[in-house]
């Protein structure tokens, strides 16, 4: 069957003079929607096409692609490193992938010394409570940068998009399109950027556990095969910065910056015990303790580790810290089970996303919770499939998940979303274990779900503070 070609819709709405946003009120649909036709990401239904043949005044056919499109295949997954990626916050979407953008252009043109900085979608929208602005002009200091919040444009390639433009006596010189797309990667549009290379062959969970039952081995010995020389080494300095955002967090206290006067609670969580506590209820103080350390610690600027995202930061680290003072785990074990968890966040990086802006909330403390349920399953010596169906239903029961900060900052709701998140992924894990040879649902399935589900999320719910909490309460 043929299908939309989305060159032609684009086409045909430029001729007509209208914008995402206008065709987008004609349907009654989001500009997020028509940008994702255009983009080739998803087709418009049959009545959306006939829709559209109206109000372009065009045939159905004038729409269909002359041959098949040839469906992009995934080839591999890139290093663990690329995934946990050690910078200060509070956003690795809108200040470390920034930040990453902007030292590459400078690498790129160091005749360059004068720059200009343009923010559209969602890095516009919530950069003043990102501080997006702020780490740009830090970053190409002592250099003058000018960064312009372009809130109108919606025709772009991903909500996460930055133009950077070098000048020269005020007059453009260079200019590079940058999609920061979740976790502080980035994509440059249409530029010779040597990406890094992918070293994992395997790109499905169901493949890997193939493989690893072939070879008799554990998820974590099945990505040190494929990575480099120096990963444990890296690894160690993953888990030593996160505890050390645990320990700050826990000694911190006063207002969180940004205009909200959120109180910093970790302290307080951590110290309030009861004298008759049960051994239940110190759980969940402690690891959500832990969780607000980080979480708090990243919502101040400093320095924590994506896991997968700034924003979900707080909930691997508070369920593995949590059992390392409980049941004196070593650090090699805890490194094993941070290495599956990345395992598994790097399935859902390949094959969905990790990005608030492009899929919701779910994508990051959703991912995050995934990867702490697999990473506790690793550190109880669970097989394989009991894994797998614990960071399922972790992400099962994030799904439609929105992203709504409330201005824009990473603070109302989600540091809670850490401490919630920490605590789901323990029971995940224990429901896991009861109920594993009776499941339908592969994580492969859940990924693809997420993906579908993130799609249709409508923009405002998407890291833009338009909608949710972040429209009702302020």
């Amino acid at each position: 069957m043929q299908k939309i070609e989305p060159k032609k819709i684009k086409d045909l709405r430029m001729r007509q003079g209208l914008s995402q946003q206008e065709l987008s009120r004609l349907l009654g649909i989001s500009d997020r929607a028509i940008s994702k036709w255009e983009l080739g990401y998803s087709q418009p239904s049959a009545n959306h096409l006939i829709a559209l043949a109206q109000i372009f005044g065009a045939n159905i056919e004038d729409f269909l692609s002359t041959a098949e499109t040839k469906k992009e295949e995934i080839q591999g997954m890139k290093s663990l490193v690329e995934l946990f990626k050690i910078g200060k916050g509070p956003s690795s979407s809108h200040t470390m992938g920034p930040e990453r953008a902007c030292k590459v252009f400078m690498e790129q043109h160091p005749e360059i010394n004068e720059f200009q900085v343009v923010l559209y979608g969602s890095l516009a929208k919530t950069g003043k409570g990102h501080g997006t602005d702020k780490v740009i002009k830090k970053t190409f200091s002592p250099f003058p940068c000018d960064v312009v919040f372009n809130f109108t444009k919606t025709d772009i390639p991903h909500p996460n998009t930055m133009d950077i433009i070098g000048l020269k006596c005020g007059i453009e010189i260079i200019k590079a399109r940058v999609m920061s797309i979740g976790g502080g990667s980035v994509l440059f549009e249409n530029e010779s950027i040597v990406q890094t290379p992918n070293i994992y062959r395997e790109h499905t969970f169901s493949d890997i556990a193939s493989y690893c039952k072939t070879h008799s081995i554990r998820l974590w010995q099945y990505a040190v095969e494929r990575e480099n020389p120096d990963f444990w080494e890296y690894m160690n300095r993953v888990w030593n910065v996160m505890k050390t955002s645990i320990v700050c967090g826990l000694e911190d206290e006063g207002v969180l910056p940004g205009g909200l006067s959120v109180k910093k609670k970790a302290k307080s969580l951590f110290l309030s015990q009861h004298i008759d506590e049960s051994a239940e209820t110190r759980e969940n103080r402690m690891v959500c303790a832990f969780a607000f350390a980080v979480s708090e610690q990243n919502a101040s600027g400093e320095q924590i580790v994506t896991a997968p995202t700034c924003g979900a930061a707080g909930v691997l680290p508070a369920v593995l810290y949590y059992q390392q003072q409980k049941n004196g785990y070593s650090d090699r074990q805890i490194l094993q089970a941070l290495i599956t968890a990345g395992v598994v966040g790097n399935l859902i990086k390949t094959n969905a996303s990790i990005s608030g802006a492009e899929c919701g909330c779910q994508a990051e403390i959703g991912s995050a919770c995934a990867m702490a349920a697999a990473a506790l399953g690793e550190l109880f010596l669970l097989d394989i499939e009991k894994i797998e169906y614990a960071a399922e239903i972790a992400i099962e029961h994030h799904l439609g998940l929105t992203c709504d900060p409330i201005c824009g900052l990473v603070q109302i709701p989600c540091i809670e979303r850490n401490a919630v998140a920490a605590m789901r992924a323990i029971n995940a894990v224990s429901l896991a274990s009861f109920l594993w040879d009776s499941r339908k649902i592969s994580f492969d399935k859940v990924i693809k779900t997420m993906k579908e589900t993130g799609r249709d999320l409508s923009a405002p719910y998407k890291e833009t503070s338009e909608a949710g909490l972040a429209k009702i309460v302020f």
